[in-house]
């Protein structure tokens, strides 16, 4: 009489379980997630494989013999690959390798150098007060209205004084001191909380060590990915060595790009491919080892 009566009571057929139903719903959002994941991914690895066929050319023509780099229909798998053209780039009359160490030390000098920089004027603006400080900052930050090419010739003129042109240290200094890398640790810095300095004055602290010990750790991702933007700047420079630099053992690697030619003076694609897939070697290394901070880095600024 009760089940009758009551069909939403006990066992009856007209009882719903509430788990049943949540079970049902949670299932319904993660399908609906699924299908949402698939529909930007596939597009996502579309534009991603369009991308990457570049750089599918440029190791495919690296291993063909230059009669072979563009034929039409362009065949992607040789059928006799072509290791020679790597073994002359590295080891042959116009070896890249004094080029590659050249950029290595130039990369290396300048990253270490904008990281110093840039993190200590960051923090100057952002947690230092000083009379001017606004004021200064915006004059620096309209120094970068300047182009760069119209600095080249006094840049030129004033290494030359210096006995510094043909060397890499006209490469090196100019690229220690950059706008960019100064703003970006600037806007970090003044995102972080005040509290941390007056906390740490009150157990008596000085300012290096509060930058040093507070701040600078926290910062580690940003430096992450200021080193990575410096880095490949300095790595593909190729304005810079023109200008300055005439001796070709003191080429570095985007010079040393240009001289792989054949016996009519025109470009030889096996082999200057073949010098172009080592050249990215570094900066995707480089990329590898830092992308986690980068990304990470990058979100930060973006939510804030």
């Amino acid at each position: 009489m009760t089940d009758t009566l009551h069909p939403t009571r006990g066992t009856s057929t007209g009882h719903v379980d509430p788990r049943t139903g949540t079970a049902a719903r949670d299932a319904l959002h993660r399908r609906r997630r699924r299908l949402r994941r698939w529909a930007w991914g596939i597009p996502l690895w579309i534009l991603a494989l369009l991308f990457l066929l570049p750089f599918a050319w440029m190791i495919s023509t690296s291993l063909k013999p230059d009669v072979e780099a563009f034929s039409v229909p362009m065949q992607w798998i040789p059928d006799d690959f072509r290791w020679a053209n790597y073994t002359e780039v590295l080891f042959g009359e116009g070896s890249i390798l004094p080029a590659f160490g050249n950029s290595v030390f130039v990369a290396l000098l300048r990253v270490l150098g904008e990281l110093a920089t840039a993190t200590l004027a960051g923090y100057a603006f952002a947690k230092l007060h000083f009379r001017g400080r606004n004021v200064v900052f915006i004059g620096y930050l309209a120094t970068s209205l300047i182009p760069a090419q119209l600095l080249l010739v006094p840049r030129f003129v004033y290494f030359q004084q210096l006995g510094l042109y043909d060397s890499l240290w006209a490469l090196i200094l100019p690229g220690m001191f950059t706008v960019l890398g100064t703003f970006l640790m600037r806007q970090f810095f003044v995102s972080q909380p005040g509290e941390f300095a007056e906390a740490a004055r009150l157990d008596g602290a000085n300012e290096f060590q509060i930058f040093w010990r507070i701040y600078l750790p926290n910062a580690l991702p940003m430096i992450s990915a200021l080193a990575i933007l410096t880095f490949v700047w300095s790595w593909n420079d190729y304005e810079s060595p023109l200008v300055f630099l005439s001796s070709p053992e003191n080429f570095t690697l985007p010079l040393a790009l240009t001289n792989f030619t054949d016996e009519t003076g025109a470009m030889a694609p096996g082999i200057a491919m073949a010098a172009a897939v080592i050249s990215i070697i570094p900066i995707l290394v480089v990329f590898l080892i830092f992308q986690r901070r980068f990304v990470q880095a990058m979100t930060e600024s973006a939510l804030k």
